[in-house]
């Protein structure tokens, strides 16, 4: 049995470089760029193996950049099983600026994936012949992709007895506790939207993050 199976259905070859000062309507020479596989759930996958852990990486790629996703994956490593889609697995941009420390991210959307795509990812998770213990799904909904994805890969866990944790926001984020996980963890712009109120003093957070636990639909699950 696999302890930790990860899953990313938006993942990103990250692309990285620094410049001395970022200025509108100028040609920036900037560093040499590093590339770095990317996306929430292959980054958990990354820690994991660093750390020693049995970890399996499960994402969806396709085109150039899924292959060189692919090649990075290997090159750390990494265990991983990608589903192939017709679309251009994206890349992600960050630039520094050495005179200031500031980081400038520019994330694009992703692919857009299909209805079958998609699938096949619940469809391999579901055929596992050993179910892991621990799923974890993080990451961004790439185009296409049904909101209620989560929730479906959380019930399916559910049946083989796999404890899912989710990393995720907006409405994913949302139909996905409805079906009940076992760890979440929403941002501090995440849970005033879930808990359906401004959230100011310490205690209010603290009630906040106890209403998940203690929802009536059970939404993490013990």
């Amino acid at each position: 049995m696999t302890d930790i199976v990860t899953v990313t259905l938006n993942p990103a070859v990250d692309v990285a470089t620094s410049v001395e000062r970022v200025l509108d309507t100028r040609k920036l020479r900037c560093s040499a760029a590093r590339r770095d596989p990317g996306g929430g759930g292959v980054n958990v996958a990354r820690v994991v193996q660093r750390l020693g852990g049995d970890c399996v990486a499960v994402y969806l790629a396709g085109g150039p950049l899924g292959h060189t996703l692919r090649q990075l994956l290997e090159a750390e490593f990494v265990a991983s099983a990608c589903i192939e889609i017709a679309e251009e697995t994206r890349e992600n941009f960050s630039v520094r600026e050495t005179s200031t420390g500031r980081e400038f991210r520019f994330v694009l959307p992703g692919p857009t994936v299909t209805q079958p795509e998609w699938q096949s990812c619940i469809d391999h998770l579901d055929a596992l012949h050993a179910p892991p213990r621990y799923l974890v799904m993080s990451g961004s909904l790439p185009p296409g992709v049904a909101i209620d994805v989560y929730a479906q890969l959380t019930r399916s866990a559910q049946l083989h007895g796999t404890r899912v944790v989710l990393d995720t926001a907006g409405p994913a984020l949302a139909a996905a506790l409805d079906a009940g996980v076992y760890l979440v963890k929403p941002s501090l712009n995440e849970l005033p939207g879930l808990s359906g109120r401004a959230l100011v003093s310490e205690d209010e957070w603290h009630d906040a993050a106890q209403g998940l636990v203690q929802h009536p639909v059970n939404r993490l699950n013990k």
